[in-house]
């Protein structure tokens, strides 16, 4: 099973709310996921974008690939940049 870190959309028209979630790689986009580990909330100003730390870092370190997105939003958090160090080490 290929585990994917991506973006839910949520909320009403033309208002997204975003989910950061932990889901199989094919189910559908709003569909079933394994875990929320955050969320983006891209109307307000700043963008609010808030991540489990701990659970993004366990994900990534047992091969969840993060989307494009996913992976810009937790560059932003700083989480990417953890994950990176520790696989350095």
């Amino acid at each position: 099973m290929a585990v994917k870190i991506r973006l839910a959309r949520h909320g009403r028209k033309k208002a997204p709310f975003y989910r950061l979630v932990v889901a199989d790689s094919k189910s559908p986009r709003d569909g079933r996921f394994i875990e929320m580990i955050g969320h983006y909330n891209p109307l307000t100003d700043p963008a609010e974008i808030r991540v489990d730390e701990e659970r993004a870092l366990y994900w990534l370190q047992v091969g969840a690939q993060a989307s494009d997105t996913a992976r810009m939003i937790l560059k932003k958090s700083g989480v990417w940049d953890r994950f990176v160090e520790g696989k350095r080490k």
